[in-house]
């Protein structure tokens, strides 16, 4: 064999999510685009707010020397001002440029972080349904992924969280508004949440973090606000990146924010700083980096995404689905009419619809829609969509 066993083994279980995308290629191209309806990939498919395309046209004409060069490995300074600024009115917390670190995305900042806290051994619980990739991001620096069940609206289940902590815990992750269930955690359960880490944490003797992953965060419905885990728990971290409310994953930009309570903040930050370079970041994309210094606050325009979530909402209710209404995110996560969710996503392929099974999400039972489509598709899905419920006996 030329590459490593686990390597080998985690190919042969990796995400269903590319799995889709790569089998919505193959059926594009014997059916044509039009015909096939892919809501398997989380791609924004709005375009871009026009103040991002004339800050980038502004800042490449703008460049001058060593605008392109290396920098702290932790970002321009300038950069981390105007995240703590904003963050200091979003998070409701006297922060400062010092606990920033600009990362290549919400990826990058999740592993950073890991990398900094995590040894052999660790594990990190997650409320399950969660974004597949964790288990691997664990396992990129020794920890171990422990999934636990939300309640049947996917909100926190804090007894479930508390029964998981054992000597051997060091983070607890959440993902709010969630990928794939699009549940905001409420801030009475954070709160909670934070109250059960604190006593933990002093019962074992061991710092235990809670690490939020908020690429979502301005991704809302219904004038709903995602509440400032900073408030809730001091040795808190927030991990995020600019790809879905900017529009812009590909260009792999986001920021670790360190809560300025936290315990031990200055070796936190010392291990992330080197973390982000011994990874082979080095450090965040230099012209992305000025870019999003001027846009702080600012996303798309939210409403093409809500208009879009009414759409299938209304649609899949009327051919029988089952479903909790999404909050925040781009996500639909309906249950599947037989218990088999691998087996229904295949019959939802025969018509030429993709989505993810649940199981892949640690939800099985139930499947995922990624709504960040054209408005014709998830028209035009619709009679597949109830063929696939009669078919399944719905």
């Amino acid at each position: 064999m030329t590459i490593s066993k686990k390597i080998a083994s985690m190919m042969s279980r990796s995400s269903w999510i590319r799995k889709m995308f790569e089998e919505g290629a193959r059926l594009k191209a014997e059916h044509g685009a039009d015909r096939v309806y892919d809501f398997s990939l989380g791609n924004p498919n709005l375009q871009p707010p026009e103040e991002f395309r004339k800050v980038l046209i502004d800042t490449v004409n703008m460049s001058g020397p060593g605008d392109h060069a290396y920098m702290p490995n932790i970002g321009y300074l300038h950069v981390r001002k105007a995240v703590a600024d904003y963050l200091a009115t979003e998070q409701q917390v006297n922060i400062s440029a010092n606990e920033i670190i600009m990362t290549c995305g919400a990826a990058g900042a999740l592993n950073v972080s890991l990398k900094a806290i995590l040894d052999p051994g660790d594990e990190i619980i997650t409320p399950a349904p969660y974004f597949v990739e964790y288990n691997f991001y664990a396992d990129n620096h020794g920890g171990v992924l422990k999934t636990v069940p939300t309640k049947p609206d996917f909100s926190l289940n804090i007894d479930a969280i508390s029964s998981a902590i054992n000597e051997k815990t060091k983070a607890v992750l959440i993902d709010s508004p969630n990928n794939p269930t699009g549940q905001v955690y409420s801030e009475q359960s954070l709160s909670e949440l934070g109250t059960l880490l604190k006593e933990k944490s002093r019962s074992l003797s061991r710092t235990i973090y809670l690490i939020s992953d908020e690429p979502y965060r301005k991704i809302v419905y219904d004038g709903l606000d995602v509440p400032s885990i900073f408030s809730c728990y001091n040795e808190t971290v927030i991990a995020t990146s600019y790809s879905k409310d900017l529009s812009i994953p590909g260009e792999r930009i986001g920021f670790i924010a360190v809560n300025p309570a936290a315990a031990y903040k200055d070796d936190l930050l010392g291990g992330m700083a080197l973390a982000n370079r011994i990874l082979g970041y080095v450090n965040a994309p230099a012209l992305m980096q000025r870019v999003v210094g001027s846009l702080q606050g600012i996303s798309v325009d939210i409403s093409g995404y809500a208009r879009k979530r009414e759409l299938l909402c209304d649609g899949l209710a009327d051919c029988g689905y089952e479903f909790i209404k999404p909050s925040g995110a781009f996500y639909l996560f309906p249950k599947t009419p037989v218990p088999d969710d691998v087996k229904f996503v295949n019959t939802l392929q025969d018509e030429l619809i993709l989505t993810v099974p649940g199981s892949g999400f640690g939800g099985p039972g139930h499947f995922r829609i990624a709504f960040c489509v054209d408005d014709k598709t998830i028209i035009n899905s619709m009679p597949g969509f109830k063929r696939a419920m009669e078919r399944s006996g719905g």
